[in-house]
Protein backbone atom coordinates (compact mmCIF):
# COMPACT_ATOMS: atom_id res chain seq x y z
CA UNK A 1 0.00 0.00 0.00
CA UNK A 2 1.51 3.28 -1.08
CA UNK A 3 0.54 6.34 0.91
CA UNK A 4 -0.77 9.49 -0.73
CA UNK A 5 0.46 12.94 0.22
CA UNK A 6 -2.63 13.63 2.34
CA UNK A 7 -2.21 10.34 4.18
CA UNK A 8 1.46 11.02 4.89
CA UNK A 9 0.62 14.52 6.12
CA UNK A 10 -2.03 13.07 8.47
CA UNK A 11 0.42 10.46 9.81
CA UNK A 12 3.13 13.10 10.30
CA UNK A 13 0.69 15.19 12.35
CA UNK A 14 -0.19 12.16 14.49
CA UNK A 15 3.48 11.20 14.94
CA UNK A 16 4.47 14.69 16.07
CA UNK A 17 3.45 13.93 19.65
CA UNK A 18 5.04 10.47 19.78
CA UNK A 19 8.36 9.73 21.45
CA UNK A 20 10.84 7.36 19.76
CA UNK A 21 10.39 3.86 21.18
CA UNK A 22 13.45 2.29 19.54
CA UNK A 23 17.04 3.45 19.26
CA UNK A 24 19.49 2.23 16.65
CA UNK A 25 22.98 2.21 18.09
CA UNK A 26 26.43 0.92 17.24
CA UNK A 27 25.08 -2.51 16.22
CA UNK A 28 22.93 -1.00 13.49
CA UNK A 29 19.76 -2.60 12.15
CA UNK A 30 19.66 -6.36 12.76
CA UNK A 31 17.13 -9.20 12.69
CA UNK A 32 16.29 -8.95 16.40
CA UNK A 33 15.58 -5.23 16.09
CA UNK A 34 13.48 -5.80 12.96
CA UNK A 35 11.42 -8.39 14.85
CA UNK A 36 10.79 -6.01 17.76
CA UNK A 37 9.93 -3.12 15.44
CA UNK A 38 7.54 -5.42 13.54
CA UNK A 39 5.77 -6.38 16.77
CA UNK A 40 5.48 -2.72 17.80
CA UNK A 41 4.09 -1.77 14.38
CA UNK A 42 1.49 -4.53 14.67
CA UNK A 43 0.21 -3.06 17.95
CA UNK A 44 0.71 0.67 17.37
CA UNK A 45 0.73 1.05 13.54
CA UNK A 46 2.75 4.27 13.80
CA UNK A 47 6.12 4.50 15.58
CA UNK A 48 9.21 6.64 15.80
CA UNK A 49 12.74 5.22 15.75
CA UNK A 50 15.80 7.31 16.57
CA UNK A 51 19.41 6.79 15.55
CA UNK A 52 22.02 7.39 18.21
CA UNK A 53 25.07 9.51 17.45
CA UNK A 54 27.45 6.55 17.76
CA UNK A 55 25.82 4.57 14.94
CA UNK A 56 27.43 4.22 11.53
CA UNK A 57 24.01 3.95 9.87
CA UNK A 58 22.62 6.74 7.71
CA UNK A 59 19.00 7.52 8.59
CA UNK A 60 17.64 7.08 5.05
CA UNK A 61 19.47 3.77 4.59
CA UNK A 62 18.27 2.45 7.95
CA UNK A 63 14.68 3.42 7.08
CA UNK A 64 14.91 1.63 3.72
CA UNK A 65 16.35 -1.50 5.38
CA UNK A 66 13.55 -1.63 7.94
CA UNK A 67 10.85 -0.86 5.36
CA UNK A 68 12.12 -3.58 3.04
CA UNK A 69 12.39 -6.18 5.82
CA UNK A 70 8.96 -5.45 7.34
CA UNK A 71 7.00 -4.23 4.28
CA UNK A 72 6.15 -1.01 6.11
CA UNK A 73 5.88 2.56 4.86
CA UNK A 74 8.40 5.31 5.56
CA UNK A 75 6.31 8.32 6.55
CA UNK A 76 9.18 10.68 7.31
CA UNK A 77 12.91 10.79 7.91
CA UNK A 78 13.98 13.96 9.64
CA UNK A 79 17.45 14.25 11.07
CA UNK A 80 18.08 11.05 13.01
CA UNK A 81 14.41 10.19 13.57
CA UNK A 82 12.38 7.79 11.41
CA UNK A 83 8.60 7.65 11.36
CA UNK A 84 7.26 4.27 10.20
CA UNK A 85 3.73 3.06 9.49
CA UNK A 86 2.28 -0.37 8.84
CA UNK A 87 -1.41 -1.27 8.93
CA UNK A 88 -2.20 -3.76 11.67
CA UNK A 89 -3.68 -7.11 10.68
CA UNK A 90 -5.87 -7.09 13.81
CA UNK A 91 -8.91 -4.85 13.71
CA UNK A 92 -8.70 -3.83 17.37
CA UNK A 93 -5.29 -2.22 16.74
CA UNK A 94 -6.31 -0.40 13.54
CA UNK A 95 -6.38 3.07 15.02
CA UNK A 96 -4.89 4.92 12.05
CA UNK A 97 -5.84 2.57 9.20
CA UNK A 98 -9.54 3.35 9.48
CA UNK A 99 -8.86 7.10 9.48
CA UNK A 100 -6.53 6.81 6.47
CA UNK A 101 -9.25 5.16 4.41
CA UNK A 102 -11.36 8.29 4.79
CA UNK A 103 -8.64 10.55 3.30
Amino acid sequence: MSLTGKQKRFLRSQAHHLQPIFQIGKGGVNDAMNKQIGEALEKRELIKVSLLQNTDEIAEDAAKQIAQALQCEIVQVIGRVLVLYKASSKEKYQRFTQQLKLL
